[in-house]
């Protein structure tokens, strides 16, 4: 049988993976040149894809003791995945830098949650 909280540690940490590739992305962005290089928001985009996918597969107990808007997370990994061409950089940007923080920090969080009780 499958160990849900472990499987949802394995695919939180891929979520931190996913959050500090952005970070490492966007370290020499800011808000305009990010809108221009095409290379950079194709990666960032990605990243929230796997982001929003991942969050989807993490046991929903977890989620739900959790105080976070989580359906966000998946509706932007949606809007990305079938609006693409109608999505806003500028938009996108400000995500980085007001949300993303405080989704990684919840992220690690739960991830010690998690491990301190193995």
């Amino acid at each position: 049988m499958k160990n849900a909280k472990l499987d949802s540690l394995n695919r939180l940490l891929h979520i931190k993976k996913a959050i500090e590739a952005i970070e490492e992305y966007v370290k020499s962005e800011n808000a305009e040149s990010f809108c221009i290089n095409r290379m950079v928001h194709d990666a960032v985009l990605f990243q929230f894809t796997v982001i929003g996918e991942t969050i989807i597969h993490v046991d929903s107990k977890i989620t739900a003791s959790i105080n976070y808007p989580w359906y966000k997370v998946r509706a932007f990994r949606n809007f990305i995945a079938h609006e693409y061409f109608n999505i806003k950089l500028s938009a996108v940007w400000e995500i980085i830098d007001r949300e993303l923080p405080h989704l990684k920090e919840v992220i690690v969080q739960v991830i010690n949650e998690i491990e301190s009780k193995n």
